[in-house]
Formats: C-alpha cells, sequence, structure tokens
C-alpha cells in the first residue's frame, strides 16, 4: 500500500481492535465474514470500487453509498467499519480492496484468540498448506482460475468439516479468492504468518527427514527464540528426500544444512575439475 491507504487501513485497523476486544468471539466471526463477503464483492464489481475510492468525491458520500448498497445485508458492525475504510484516502481501487480483504481476515483472527484458538487456528492453516503442497492434484483444483470459488469452497469443505474450526474454512475460502493477490498456496502462507503475528510470534518453517522427538522440537524453537530476540512458531515438515539435517527457512533467512545440499555441492564441484 502507498501511503495515503495504509494510514486510512492503519487508522481502522485500530478501530476494528477496539470492537474485537469489546465484542464476543462469535460476533466477531460473523463481522469478519461479512467484512470479506463485501472483499468478494469489491473484487467482483470494478465500477463500485473505483466509486468508493474515488478521490473527487468526499468521504461522507462515498459512506453514503456505501450504505446504500449494504444497508440491510451486512451487519451494523461490519458496515460501521466499512464507512470508516472508505471514508479514508485510498491510492487506488485494489487499495480499498486490498484494506477490506485483510480487515476481514484480521477480524476473524480476533475472533479465534477470543475464543482462546488462535494457535489452532494458525496450525490448521498450515497443516492444510501442507496438505495442498503434498498433493498436486488438490493443487489444481483449488487453484483452478475457471472454476468459481464457491465450487472451489464446497471442495474445502468436504475436506475440512469436521476437522477444522469455523474460522479457519473462512480463512482457506479468503486463500481461494486470492488474498491479497497471491496464489492459494502463497495466501495459506500469509494467513499462518498474519496468525503468528497476531500471537506476536515469528514463524521458522523446517524441514527435517524423519520426525523430531518433542523435546528436540522445543530445543529448537529456543535456540530460533534466541537468534531472533522473539517467541519463535515453528512449522515442521517432513520431507525423506533431504535425506538428513534440516533446512530452516525464517523470513528472507534461509538455513540449508542438509544432507542433500552438501551431496549436490559436492556433485558441482567435482564436474568442474
Amino acid at each position: 500500500m502507498q501511503a495515503a491507504s495504509r494510514e486510512s487501513y492503519s487508522a481502522v485497523v485500530q478501530r476494528l481492535e477496539e470492537y474485537v476486544r469489546g465484542a464476543e468471539s462469535s460476533a466477531v466471526a460473523t463481522t469478519g465474514a461479512e467484512l470479506l463477503a463485501v472483499a468478494d464483492l469489491l473484487r467482483r464489481e470494478v465500477r463500485l470500487r473505483r466509486a468508493l475510492s474515488d478521490p473527487a468525491r468526499d468521504g461522507a458520500d462515498r459512506t453514503g453509498l456505501l450504505t446504500s448498497v449494504l444497508s440491510g445485508k451486512v451487519g451494523t458492525d461490519a458496515l460501521d467499519l466499512l464507512g470508516a475504510l472508505v471514508a479514508g484516502r485510498w491510492s487506488a481501487p485494489s487499495e480499498l480492496l486490498d484494506g477490506a480483504e485483510r480487515l476481514g481476515v484480521q477480524a476473524l483472527l480476533g475472533s479465534a484468540e477470543r475464543a482462546g484458538e488462535l494457535g489452532e487456528v494458525e496450525d490448521e492453516l498450515f497443516r492444510f498448506g501442507q496438505l495442498v503442497a503434498a498433493n498436486p492434484q488438490l493443487s489444481n483444483a483449488l487453484s483452478d482460475p475457471i472454476a468459481p470459488v464457491a465450487q472451489r469452497a464446497d471442495l474445502v469443505g468436504m475436506l475440512l468439516t469436521d476437522k477444522a474450526r469455523p474460522v479457519t474454512v473462512r480463512l482457506v475460502e479468503a486463500a481461494l479468492a486470492g488474498f491479497g493477490g497471491r496464489s492459494v498456496s502463497a495466501a495459506l502462507t500469509r494467513l499462518v504468518e498474519l496468525a503468528a503475528e497476531r500471537r506476536d510470534r515469528q514463524v521458522a518453517y523446517v524441514t527435517v527427514a524423519a520426525p523430531l522427538t518433542e523435546d528436540e522440537e522445543r530445543r529448537l524453537g529456543d535456540q530460533l527464540s534466541a537468534i531472533y530476540g522473539r517467541a519463535v512458531a515453528v512449522k515442521f515438515t517432513v520431507d525423506p528426500t533431504i535425506l538428513g539435517g534440516a533446512s530452516v527457512r525464517v523470513g528472507s533467512d534461509l538455513y540449508d544444512g542438509t544432507i542433500l545440499r552438501r551431496l549436490n555441492e559436492t556433485r558441482n564441484a567435482l564436474a568442474k575439475r
């Protein structure tokens, strides 16, 4: 986001956090789902998106337009937050869409936090992302641009019913819609990171050849926390093809100590002789 859009979004996020602190988790979850539904509307209706971010119209005018479109279709809490959103200054219509999406996601994460389930939602998102990454057929089905989002969401519902929390399912649906303009896999990764950020944690993605013991996992988490100076949420993936060692990625930092990497380096060195 450009500066004007960031300022507008930040002001509404503060308003959202005040609302989250004073509302029941179920009410916040409903508001989050409504915010994402409006984001979907803005994604489809380009003319509406442009009108609601038009700098030639004052904030009150844009808020009035929003109210006329959504009155009776979303709750008062969602309408209040969206009204504050469109009253701000937006550098581009796409950034208004981005703001609405982010606000909906933060509301859903806030509802999970209020329910004491944010860590579980984070883990469910990560595990689903692993499932998608490991299954090319499923990945293709969920990423198919020709298939309507609702159709792909039905597939997600079949996979996650009784296996994940409703907030997790709704967040996965946001990923299907291309949260932040990302692919499904990238959107799921970003959602995991946003959940961790809300818990004031950095995410570390660790790939190992075989599962670690609980004590080994704890020690690695403690070491990474010491390195980065904050709590770290460690997400483990088991991949026997790396043969041994471990690969650790934290943000843009990558530590590749796998046996496979060492073998490849040796092979390349021999090939150059």
